[in-house]
């Protein structure tokens, strides 16, 4: 008798845990069963196909929108995501991304069972279900708990806090309210005590602005972002994207796709066609974007552009285009519109033909136009050294050049005084030239570098100002330490002025730096015998000699 009350006590124990089961599953929401539905898995990869990092994240719609913590995808070249049926879907765009409270919306190329997004901020002591990701038809228990704190950010977005604890893996999976409403996704403080979620509500509303396309977040992120869905904010992006080609094909792509009528991205596919050598490919889509711009001389100019740049950096023939058929293109869009800025490209092109007299011509008229500008002047004067070297010519154009920098939007004049300092170097004027050169190192004086410095000191060792060219080429080793082109130099001006030891003690540095530079073993034999130590210094100039100085055995024979 004792065994049965035993074992109807065991059958009892065992049906009251199965109904107190049963009752809990019951007890969960509807709603929040089916928001269970809408969990998945990420998995993100970098560059080399090597794993990045994992988390999980929530559908918020059916084609693909998504919300998942952002750091997962720094750094990350591709990403995928797992939903409840075991489904793999690749992430394909960005659509915004906050790293203040480390959320990244995105989209995957699928359809996908979405949850409804909470759009009014829980109140403190409301209820909320932790949804667990799982796979399969029979979903995890929803952990359910209440919201400890209640905050709002930027007037209508949640933050919350959670007195829970967290199942293993639950990381930025969605808590839910009693509807099945995602309120956020489960972020842990950095001790790891509070669990807190920001407003998906909040994430739900992240786009990304042309400005941020290359900024510090979205650079980061190898997958590519959704071009803006504003025309003006799509060319925009378009513009400022670059660097990543594989990026690039894909802005390229979703603009041709968002606005098909529109030239840009056909002109962009252009000139990636033209990198690739897809010629014939190229020239299709500038016809598209001539036939498709409002104004027919911009689309005709950028096809004299192309053009032009092609055969200026390709080497690969083409024979549809050419330098001729480049100004052909240039004279159609100043056909159709007289802009002076279509006979500059045209100018430009001549001058690359050598046809520099029509080009002289063409800059000098283009003076006198609102085109006028430094610019114009230098090319105007580089077509006439080409077509007869003349220094005064040259330098009377540099002249225009610079005092056009002054009358005309306030030219930096730093490129046309460097250029009239070389020109007078080159006419043997060396301290105009210096004074040239002194007026670009006080305009450009936080960026000069080491080869200013030293092409300075060469044009004051020529006009004579030694302690002028010993003080430059000091600052030109101070800047690049290992450059023994420097020191050798540095040797040689201390031995004009009869500064021996000094001389041989840089010659010596400069060995030290390259033992294979010749040079130094030059400048430190001819030191060493005018210090009285001609063996030592006919070793110096033998090495020199053996490592290819073809001034060392004329000096060996004159020391000999």
């Amino acid at each position: 008798m004792k065994r049965i009350v035993i074992f109807i006590t065991l059958q009892l124990t065992l049906f009251m845990g199965q109904f107190a089961m049963n009752h809990s599953l019951n007890a969960q929401p509807a709603p929040v069963k089916q928001a269970a539905k809408s969990v998945f898995t990420l998995t993100t990869f970098r560059a080399d196909g090597s794993l990045l990092a994992s988390s999980h994240g929530v559908f918020i719609g059916n084609q693909g929108e998504a919300l998942s913590d952002l750091t997962p995808f720094l750094g990350a070249r591709r990403a995928v995501v797992v939903d409840a049926n075991g489904k793999q879907m690749n992430v394909e765009r960005i659509l915004g991304v906050n790293d203040i409270y480390d959320m990244c919306r995105f989209k995957v190329a699928g359809k996908t069972t979405a949850a409804q997004v909470a759009t009014t901020v829980a109140p403190t002591g409301s209820s909320a279900w932790l949804l667990p990701y799982a796979m399969g038809k029979n979903p995890l228990q929803a952990v359910q708990t209440t919201v400890k704190n209640a905050e709002t950010f930027m007037e209508k977005y949640g933050y919350y806090v959670f007195d829970i604890s967290v199942p293993e893996n639950a990381v930025h999976c969605p808590f839910v309210n009693e509807q099945g409403q995602v309120l956020g996704l489960l972020q842990l403080t950095s001790s790891g005590n509070t669990i807190h979620a920001a407003s998906a509500f909040f994430g739900s509303q992240l786009r990304s602005t042309a400005l941020e396309f290359n900024g510090n977040i979205l650079g980061r992120i190898g997958i590519p972002v959704a071009l803006p869905e504003d025309r003006q904010q799509a060319q925009l992006a378009l513009l400022m994207s670059g660097g990543d080609s594989l990026k690039q094909a894909a802005y390229v792509g979703d603009f041709i796709n968002l606005f098909p009528d529109l030239p840009d991205g056909y002109q962009r596919r252009a000139q990636m066609e033209v990198d690739a050598g897809l010629y014939d490919a190229a020239a299709k889509d500038m016809e598209t974007v001539i036939n498709k711009s409002e104004k027919k001389d911009e689309g005709h100019y950028a096809y004299s552009q192309l053009i032009y740049q092609k055969e200026l950096y390709h080497n690969r023939p083409y024979a549809p285009w050419s330098f001729d058929k480049a100004i052909e293109e240039a004279q159609q869009a100043f056909a159709i519109n007289p802009q002076p800025v279509y006979q500059h490209q045209e100018a430009q092109i001549r001058f690359s033909k050598k046809e520099y007299q029509k080009a002289y011509d063409m800059f000098m008229q283009l003076t006198k136009t609102p085109l006028r500008s430094p610019e114009i002047f230098y090319e105007a004067a580089h077509s006439q050294q080409m077509m007869q070297p003349n220094d005064t010519a040259f330098i009377a154009l540099i002249d225009s050049a610079i005092i056009a920098c002054d009358s005309i939007n306030r030219v930096n004049p730093a490129p046309y005084i460097l250029a009239r300092a070389q020109a007078w170097e080159q006419a043997g004027q060396y301290r105009k030239a210096v004074g040239d050169y002194n007026i670009y190192a006080y305009i450009m004086r936080p960026t000069l570098t080491a080869q200013f410095f030293y092409s300075r000191e060469q044009c004051e060792s020529k006009a004579k100002l030694w302690q002028q060219a010993l003080n430059d080429i000091t600052i030109a080793i101070e800047l690049d330490k290992q450059q023994p082109v420097y020191y050798a130099e540095k040797a040689n001006l201390l031995l004009r002025v009869n500064q021996i030891p000094d001389a041989i003690d840089i010659a010596r540095q400069c060995i030290a730096i390259d033992p294979d530079y010749p040079d130094g073993y030059l400048i430190l034999g001819l030191a060493l015998i005018q210090q009285n130590n001609k063996a030592e210094g006919i070793q110096q100039l033998q090495k020199a000699k053996e490592l290819g100085s073809e001034q060392a055995q004329p000096l060996i024979d004159k020391y000999q």
